[in-house]
């Protein structure tokens, strides 16, 4: 039997019904979501947005992931469980976690996901850093784990100060790895200080990498577009050992790999990944918190592609 609409419990989620820019986002009254069978409900403290989101909501992702209308967004999601479908055992009304939404749900006030795509929080994690773990972690993860680096090796990293980024490049130097981080110089100071060698990017980028890597690099993980999976094959990298989580059809013209965080989404993976954050063996810089009404705003700061860390909304 349907709600009485006077009495159902209304939320609140990002929308938008038409491909476009950020001028399509709003933010939308709906209906609090009931958990079906083996689903939690999660009132969301916090979600990160992603790049990935302005290529979907603009179209660009049509053929890959078409989007059907009106559509929600989000993956990254923390908050507290306030309803627990039948057959859930391991979760009660209460509970802090995070996770993820694979319907691009989470950037609502609430949101309703297979139990099996959270975890409890750490307790050491604040909201905003529990919130945009997902995503930039578990692609990380994938990143690195497709390039399979070994102690020692020398593995170059394009956008290495962005999300994804600074998880990739910590990662790599906690397994001993030499890193030659890509990024802006503004970024120098604060890859030097987690083991990177910070390489800036433009003109002339292939010469300081030849440089910095005499003996050559041994890996290549590209986080921003096709010409560096190009470039990655120029300087003679392995093909098998050039990892992209964008230039996908770069990646299928050359033969390289192309892994992301659907490769690594499992909550064994999910929790070491949080466990290395709250060990503070990775740090998640969190660069901005926005209130969900405020979406666009957020966007619009993370479209200019020059945001060290994660930007979060808070519901």
């Amino acid at each position: 039997m349907a709600e009485n609409p006077a009495t159902e419990i209304r939320g609140r989620a990002v929308r938008f019904d038409r491909y476009g820019g950020t001028e399509v986002l709003h933010v939308a009254d709906v209906p609090v979501p009931v958990p079906a069978a083996d689903e939690v409900v999660v009132a969301v403290r916090a979600a990160g947005i992603n790049p990935g989101e302005i290529a979907i909501r603009s179209g660009a992702l049509h053929e890959r992931w078409p989007a059907t209308f009106p559509s929600g967004q989000g993956s990254d999601l923390a908050g507290v469980v306030t309803a627990v479908g039948g057959g859930v055992t391991e979760l009660a009304v209460g509970d802090e976690v995070l996770g993820y939404s694979w319907q691009r749900s989470s950037q609502a006030t609430h949101v309703a996901v297979p139990a099996t795509q959270v975890i409890r929080k750490p307790p050491g994690l604040d909201w905003p850093v529990a919130g945009a773990l997902y995503v930039v972690g578990c692609t990380a993860y994938a990143a690195v784990r497709a390039v399979a680096p070994e102690p020692g090796e020398t593995v170059a990293v394009s956008a290495a100060a962005g999300g994804v980024g600074s998880v990739v490049v910590q990662m790599l130097a906690a397994r001993g790895v030499r890193v030659l981080a890509i990024a802006s110089p503004a970024n120098a100071d604060w890859l030097t200080a987690r083991g990177a060698t910070p390489v800036p990017y433009g003109d002339g980028l292939a010469e300081r990498l030849k440089a910095a890597a005499p003996d050559g690099i041994d890996a290549f993980i590209d986080l921003f577009g096709p010409e560096y999976v190009q470039l990655a094959v120029d300087l003679g990298v392995a093909r098998d050992r050039v990892e992209t989580i964008i230039a996908f059809a770069k990646a299928a013209e050359l033969g390289t790999k192309a892994e992301g965080s659907t490769d690594a989404s499992t909550r064994e993976i999910l929790t070491e990944v949080a466990e290395l954050v709250a060990s503070g063996t990775v740090d998640i810089p969190i660069a901005a918190t926005y209130p969900l009404d405020r979406v666009v705003e957020a966007f619009t700061e993370l479209e200019r592609r020059h945001t060290h860390g994660k930007i979060v909304l808070i519901p």
